[in-house]
């Protein structure tokens, strides 16, 4: 259960509390499900672990909480539909001798979609929401901000509130980024690596792409001199792990190292819930000090009011 992406996100009330009971309780009101014929998408809970349909929908562990939304969505091609479309249209205007407007073209669109629907692949997408109620902090393992908001407005459908926002820091991050690769140097217990994407703020625009790139190189810091600014930075954290962070504190290409998969494995034991919950335990407590670390060394956290 190790993440490979995320965005992060504060829970932004002193007084919100949840616990894997109340949690359970309400978000089994909505289930994983697939879409009704005439449905584009179903959304609901399902166990985030193993195949068991009548298992704990929420995994607790060492005080962390983890959930899974499962999207069900009918996929219909946009070229089927319009292929339709065209052919119902040629029949009309020639079996009538005359010509189909908007209007009606759309009640027909309308007609072959409803038609189609129930013969659709159903694609399957899943998102995890780890949550840590002690410190505040929940990760979703998504890089997009909307695939990221799907969880979170579901999980507040469910439970009635769940006030959180993005995690911010006082200052651009990319400021604080374009100063680590210029110096060569990163803030203590992060380590510049080899990958980075430039930005030209210029009306021009233009961006740099720079892989497997010693990045403290003539070239790197010819760019910056220029103006070009750091918007994605390939960082490690000790020994734990290495991620690529965006001016948007969006963390992606995440992997845990070696050491603490192998750990999981010791910790869980032969059973396989075991190893998923000391997994997750492992991930949360690396997160939980690599995140706050990374805020403080990017500015300090813009905290809300009420925290």
């Amino acid at each position: 259960m190790f993440f490979n992406q995320f965005r992060a996100y504060r829970i932004t009330s002193s007084d919100f509390m949840i616990d894997a009971v109340a949690l359970e309780e309400a978000i089994k009101k909505k289930p994983a499900r697939k879409p009704e014929s005439q449905e584009l998408t179903a959304v609901g809970f399902l166990p985030p672990f193993g195949n068991d349909k009548n298992g704990p929908l929420v995994v607790a562990a060492g005080g962390y909480l983890l959930v899974c939304l499962r999207t069900n969505e009918r996929i219909l091609p946009g070229s089927v539909v319009r292929d339709e479309l065209k052919d119902k249209v040629d029949e009309i205007e020639a079996s009538q001798s005359r010509t189909v407007y908007k209007k009606e073209r759309d009640q027909l669109k309308d007609e072959i979609i409803q038609s189609l629907l129930p013969h659709a692949y159903i694609r399957r997408r899943s998102v995890y929401a780890a949550i840590a109620p002690t410190e505040g902090l929940i990760f979703v393992n998504k890089a997009s901000a909307s695939a990221a908001e799907s969880i979170l407005s579901t999980l507040r459908e469910c439970v009635g509130s769940l006030p959180v926002r993005p995690v911010s820091t006082k200052i651009s991050p990319s400021a604080t980024l374009t100063d680590w690769v210029k110096t060569g140097q990163a803030a203590e217990d992060f380590f510049i690596l080899s990958d980075a994407r430039l930005e030209d703020t210029s009306e021009e625009g233009g961006s740099i792409n720079a892989k497997n790139q010693d990045l403290t190189s003539e070239t790197i810091t010819a760019h910056i001199a220029s103006g070009m600014l750091v918007r994605e930075l390939n960082l490690a954290y000790q020994d734990k792990c290495s991620f690529v962070l965006d001016d948007t504190l969006t963390v992606k290409r995440l992997r845990f190292e070696d050491l603490l998969q192998d750990q999981a494995v010791q910790d869980g034991g032969d059973d396989a819930a075991g190893q998923f919950s000391a997994s997750l335990v492992l991930m949360m407590k690396t997160l939980l000090q690599m995140v706050p670390a990374l805020l403080t060394a990017l500015g300090g956290e813009e905290m809300p009011q009420g925290i």
